[in-house]
This record gives structure tokens, sequence and C-alpha cells, in this order.
């Protein structure tokens, strides 16, 4: 969903630091917290996929990261606050501009789902303003796990009734989402936006694109 279908960069989430150290009345720069937040939530990121690890929501993960910040800065924040405000701007989300007409040309000839690492909250509100069907969508929080996992991929396979080599999975993450369909058997289109160099660590993408408009012709070729 985000970055491949919703926008979701940078300049987004200054926004939203601008609001919280405004609505909380902190003696900081909103580029400092963030700085300081990254740590967690980097932390947070890397953890997740380690095994045996137990399911956390991006709701508590992030708190947990802000409340790590606060301590940090010497502040008095309310960790749990700036994490909601996190949730209600992703669900704000914009679509890129050409994801409705790209979708929309797609649904014509393939069924489609979602499979996001996301917390319903703001994963839902997103997909109910796009107008072209989905036969499933799948969040992190909805499957207790996240992407690379092979679970993610094979609910939506379920949800669908295909198999998974009848899919084409597209992502922007070489590894959460090349690495996470090519282990369950998918094609991987690797949507690259920023135009960003290739990982060699990574597994390779079956095709890259830089919008949604070129991927009608990349699954022609992958059939």
């Amino acid at each position: 969903m985000f970055n491949t279908i919703a926008q979701d960069g940078p300049h987004l989430w200054e926004r939203t630091f601008d609001d919280i150290v405004r609505d909380q009345q902190l003696d900081t720069t909103p580029a400092a917290l963030r700085h300081a937040w990254n740590t967690g939530a980097d932390n947070f990121r890397d953890r997740r996929i380690e095994p045996g690890v137990p399911f956390v929501s991006y709701l508590e993960g992030w708190a947990d990261a802000f409340d790590g910040a606060f301590r940090d800065l010497g502040l008095r924040g309310d960790g749990r606050a700036a994490s909601q405000k996190s949730i209600d701007d992703l669900g704000q989300r914009e679509l890129w501009e050409d994801s409705p007409e790209a979708l929309n040309m797609i649904c014509q000839n393939w069924r489609m789902g979602i499979v996001s690492n996301a917390d319903d909250a703001y994963l839902n509100p997103v997909v109910a303003r796009i107008e072209a069907p989905f036969g499933a969508v799948i969040s992190s929080e909805g499957e207790q796990c996240y992407k690379p996992d092979a679970r993610m991929f094979r609910a939506a396979c379920q949800r669908l009734g295909v198999a998974p080599s009848e899919c084409v999975y597209v992502g922007d993450r070489q590894l959460e989402d090349v690495m996470g369909a090519h282990g369950v058997g998918m094609a991987a289109v690797w949507i690259n936006r920023s135009g960003s160099a290739m990982d060699p660590a990574l597994p390779t993408p079956d095709a890259e694109i830089r919008n949604l408009l070129e991927l009608p012709q990349v699954l022609e070729r992958l059939g």
C-alpha cells in the first residue's frame, strides 16, 4: 500500500512531527525528535521479523520509540499520543497520481489484493477510498506477523483462492516485498519510485517499474 499505491514520503512525516511538537508543547525541534525517534523505530523494524519475537503492532512499537526519544531528549512527552497521531495521519495519506488509473486498468484482467505491513486503523481508511476492487486485504495486525513472513503472502493466496505461482506481487521494498514474495513462489515486481540503487545482497525482482502505469505491460510479459 504505502509508497506503492499511497504516498508516504519524508515530507508527510515532517508534518506529523511538526504537529506532535506543537500539540505537546515540547521544547525541541521536529527534526531532533524525528532523529531520536528513528533509533527506536528502526530497532522495532529490525526486531519484529526475528524468529520467536512476539508480535507488536505499529501503535505499540512506535509508542515505545517515542517514549525512548522523549527520554533521550529529556522531555516529558506522551509516547502513545504521538504514536496515535502518526497512525491517524497515515490513515489520511493520498494516493499517488498514477494509482487510480493504473488500478482500474489492472482490475480489468487481474484480481487484486493488498498485503501490507500496517495496523488496520490506518490501512483500512486508505483502502476504503480506493474505487478499484480488492479480493483480499491482508494486514500485519490481522495476521500477527510482518513481511517477509510467508504467512502474509499465503493468507492472500488463500483469500483469493489461487496458488502463489499464479500471483505477481508488487511492492516498494526488496526485503519485505521481493524476498517475501519469492519465498512463497510468487513473481515480484519492485516499484522503485525514487530511483534507488538495487541492493545486490537482496533478491533481484522479476521486474522493476517507476510507477504503476508501467505495471499492466509487465504483467502481460510475466504472464
